[in-house]
C-alpha cells in the first residue's frame, strides 16, 4: 500500500487520521523521536540558540544543544493501511506554552518524553494533560549517560495513576518510536472505552 493508493484491482482505503502530540521539557529528544518515525519529512520550526536566550533557556545537562523549536514539529506515520499518525512536537520552553492549546485542539492522545537527569522538565506537560484529561504515554528517553530506572520507579517519581503507561525509548530508534505511539493510540482508545462505560452505568 503506497499512502493515498491501494494495490491493483482493490478499492481504495480512506484512512483514519489521528493526531498525536509529543510533548516534554527542553532538550528532551521530541524533534529526534518525530523525525525518527516520520514518513515524510519532517517539518521543523528551529532556530539557533542565542546569548540573548541564555537567562531563560536552561541548558543544563544537554549542553551540547544549539537549537530550539520554537512553534511546533510535523511528521506523519501510516501505522496500517487505514491508520495513519499525524504527529506535532509541542516546544518545550515556558515561554511557547500559549502553542500548546491551540497545537492540543483534536488530539487524540499525547507522548510526554522524560529524561531521568531531568525529569522534572515533564511536570508541567504531565500535569496539562491531566487537567485536560487528554490520554498521555509516558516515554523514558534512554539516554546513554543516563542511569536506568525502571517503569514502576518513573511512575511513582512522577506521581502517575496505575493506568498511565511508562515504557522505555530510545527516541532514534522508527522500531521504539512506533511501539511508544502504538501504546498511545492504544491507551487512548481504552480510556474512551471507561469512559463510555462509566456514561451507561
Amino acid at each position: 500500500m503506497i499512502f493515498g493508493r491501494s494495490e491493483r484491482g482493490k478499492p481504495p482505503v480512506e484512512p483514519v487520521t489521528l493526531k498525536i502530540l509529543v510533548a516534554g521539557g527542553f532538550g528532551v529528544g521530541k524533534t529526534t523521536l518525530v523525525g525518527a518515525v516520520s514518513e515524510i519529512k519532517p517539518l521543523r520550526t528551529e532556530e539557533l540558540l542565542t546569548e540573548a536566550g541564555r537567562p531563560v533557556d536552561d541548558t543544563s545537562g544537554v549542553e551540547g544543544k544549539h537549537t530550539t523549536t520554537v512553534a511546533m514539529d510535523f511528521g506523519r506515520i501510516t501505522l496500517r493501511e487505514d491508520l495513519v499518525l499525524y504527529l506535532f512536537g509541542t516546544p518545550g520552553q515556558d515561554r511557547f506554552w500559549f502553542l500548546w492549546d491551540e497545537l492540543a485542539t483534536g488530539s487524540l492522545g499525547a507522548v510526554v518524553l522524560a529524561d531521568t537527569r531531568r525529569l522534572e522538565d515533564c511536570f508541567a506537560a504531565v500535569d496539562y494533560f491531566e487537567r485536560r484529561s487528554i490520554p498521555f504515554v509516558v516515554g523514558v528517553n534512554c539516554f546513554e549517560d543516563a542511569a536506568r530506572y525502571p517503569a514502576d520507579t518513573v511512575r511513582r517519581a512522577l506521581d502517575l495513576d496505575p493506568d498511565v503507561p511508562v515504557v522505555l525509548c530510545d527516541a532514534r530508534d522508527r522500531e521504539s518510536v512506533k511501539e511508544v505511539l502504538i501504546g498511545v493510540v492504544q491507551h487512548a482508545m481504552t480510556s474512551a472505552s471507561d469512559r463510555r462505560q462509566a456514561l451507561t452505568t
